[in-house]
């Protein structure tokens, strides 16, 4: 029997994805939102796929926003498309 993909929907352009091919944004108990390269680490997770345009998109339709229920300032997506550069260049 073959093993069952974990799928996610990306925040930014609604698309079913595996979850390996995504990128997770998480929001930690205390209100901090990082990228969570390990897909491990605790706090509730948001999935974005990996490319820049749908992380701008998530930033238009405020996408993060309704997953995490809270508002989320511009610094934070600034934040998240510089790891995502650090990211595309290793």
């Amino acid at each position: 029997m073959a093993k069952k993909v974990p799928l996610r929907q990306c925040v930014g352009c609604g698309e079913m994805r595996g979850k390996r091919d995504m990128m997770r944004v998480l929001k930690t108990a205390e209100d901090e939102i990082c990228l969570d390269v390990t897909g491990k680490k605790n706090g509730r997770g948001a999935y974005v796929c990996k490319s820049r345009e749908c992380l701008q998109k998530a930033r238009k339709n405020k996408g993060l926003e309704r997953s995490f229920k809270m508002s989320i300032p511009g610094e934070v997506y600034d934040t998240l498309e510089e790891e995502f550069s650090r990211l595309e260049a290793e």
